[in-house]
């Protein structure tokens, strides 16, 4: 098995890549984004909670930030546990 490390390393470079695009098609087509959130949890109406700001490189780096991070993390321990419950080192 690989180190811990490079699984949390895999795992965080996902979840960044993921929230890049995501971003991406928000900020290309925020009605559309809306519209998918809505229908995807059942009609809440996620439009309350646009800011009335645009998006800008502030709103897209703190949560890229928060998501890469957590996601090495998460990804570290899960790689350890796995490790440790199959008997590995």
């Amino acid at each position: 098995m690989n180190a811990p490390w490079k699984t949390g390393i895999a795992l965080a470079l996902t979840m960044a890549i993921s929230y890049t695009v995501c971003a991406l098609l928000y900020a290309l087509w925020p009605a559309q984004g809306i519209a998918f959130l809505n229908a995807l949890f059942h009609g809440l109406d996620f439009g309350r909670l646009q800011a009335p700001q645009d998006y800008g490189l502030t709103a897209f780096v703190g949560p890229l930030l928060v998501l890469t991070v957590w996601g090495a993390i998460v990804g570290t321990l899960f790689a350890w546990l796995s490790g440790k419950l199959h008997g590995k080192s």
